[in-house]
């Protein structure tokens, strides 16, 4: 089977994530006392969970992958990569490109074809729009940021000096290990929430806080919203309510830009001894630290667009570094809890796309004359009337623990009575 086939080796990436959190969901069972799991990486499952969007029906229709001026442009001396499904990142990419917020794509379509992709890339950048110039490899590897996104570990791990007595939860079982664990859920889009999805799968009380001015697309919340809660607050309104949920909570996963949340909780008065985890597009680190970025932005910008291209720039056979990101950080948030019960201290773990895309761009196995893609089978879907979503990528969960909660509309509180608290 040629799940996920392409040049670069996505299967190989994807199972390496999706093994690596299971790995770690062991070795926390160990630490608690629980009875470890067999660890059973089915293929056709992983690849249904990376590919999750494709496999989703809402009222038995398939969803659109990406808006009308998310996708490739050609400039006047190369390629611009774009990503404008969000309302506010389109408004901004047409205010980038002088053009008023009636324009089309056709209109785009020319506007860049007047513009040098370097200049697109900037005048995005400098208003808070996303698009890239498309890079080839050897442009990124040897950049300022290619290079500070390469460096260091997959999962970088920070032990604090901070530190909590942590017992396990006496409900807790080996299929859900993490009963009792609260995380407080910061993050949008895919790598963030995929990460806290596969904690919800473990049992943790999994709380996603939103902010009540930014839309969410109702797709990728049904697909990345299973197993969690969803509520609203405004932390520039509300600090007084979101310090109250941070204090208890036992995980923190944050997935904004760098020093975004940083504005509102106070990084020396975090509760002692939680997991505060982040994920980011460049990495915490370089020139591009603080820029905004998306998956099919970072393979544009890292050259793995013109690698899986031909004339024109390609893409991945799924959003895999969206994913593979999300379960090394899940696996990252698991291995620092088990590491908790142990000795008690407080560990910040990090994790970014640019990093995840230098794993695959320097793994080997490259297959540029592959075999065509095969699709998961139906037995990697669950069926709840109209509604059709991947399975878990674990072979042994046959569903999350409840479909996605309708947007936002959860209480901003805890349901459990221990961790932090």
């Amino acid at each position: 089977m040629t799940y996920l086939a392409a040049t670069l080796p996505v299967m190989s990436l994807a199972e390496d994530s999706v093994g690596r959190f299971a790995s770690a969901a062991n070795r926390y069972r160990y630490e608690v006392g629980l009875a470890e799991k067999a660890v059973a990486l089915r293929p056709g499952r992983i690849a249904a969970s990376f590919t999750g969007d494709r496999i989703l029906r809402i009222d038995g229709q398939p969803i659109s992958g990406f808006a009308e001026l998310s996708g490739f442009f050609e400039a006047a001396d190369g390629w611009v990569r774009t990503h404008g499904n969000y309302p506010h990142h389109r408004e901004r990419l047409l205010g980038a490109l002088e053009l008023p917020e009636s324009a089309d794509r056709d209109a785009v379509v020319a506007r860049m074809r007047s513009l040098a992709a370097a200049d697109v890339e900037e005048r995005a950048n400098d208003v808070g729009a996303i698009a890239v110039r498309v890079r080839t490899e050897s442009e990124w590897s040897t950049s300022a940021q290619g290079i500070a996104a390469a460096d260091g570990p997959i999962v970088g791990f920070d032990v604090r000096s901070d530190w909590v007595r942590a017992a396990p939860d006496a409900d807790a079982t080996s299929t859900r290990p993490l009963t009792g664990v609260r995380v407080l859920d910061l993050t949008r889009v895919i790598a963030g929430p995929t990460a806290t999805r596969a904690l919800g799968l473990l049992g943790a009380d999994v709380l996603r806080i939103d902010p009540p001015h930014l839309p969410e697309i109702e797709a990728q919340h049904v697909e990345n919203g299973q197993g969690k809660r969803s509520a609203l607050l405004d932390l520039r309104t509300d600090s007084e309510a979101f310090r109250g949920l941070l204090s208890k909570a036992d995980v923190l996963v944050s997935g904004y830009r760098p020093g975004a949340v940083e504005r509102f909780i106070d990084v020396d008065a975090l509760p002692a001894g939680i997991v505060w985890a982040r994920v980011c597009a460049w990495s915490e680190r370089g020139p591009w630290a603080k820029r905004r970025g998306f998956d099919s932005i970072v393979q544009a910008a890292s050259g793995i667009s013109l690698i899986e291209g031909g004339a024109t720039p390609g893409a991945l056979p799924a959003q895999a570094l969206d994913h593979a990101t999300g379960y090394y950080l899940a696996a990252g948030i698991v291995e620092a809890l088990a590491a908790r019960v142990a000795d008690r201290f407080g560990t910040t773990v990090t994790a970014s796309l640019a990093r995840t895309a230098a794993w695959l761009l320097s793994a080997p196995g490259r297959t540029p004359d592959h075999a065509a893609l095969t699709q998961p089978g139906p037995d990697c879907a669950v069926t709840r009337g109209t509604l059709v979503t991947a399975r878990p990528a674990l072979a042994d969960y046959d569903d999350y623990s409840f479909p996605a909660r309708p947007w936002g509309r959860d209480e901003p509180g805890w349901m459990v009575a221990c961790g932090n608290g």
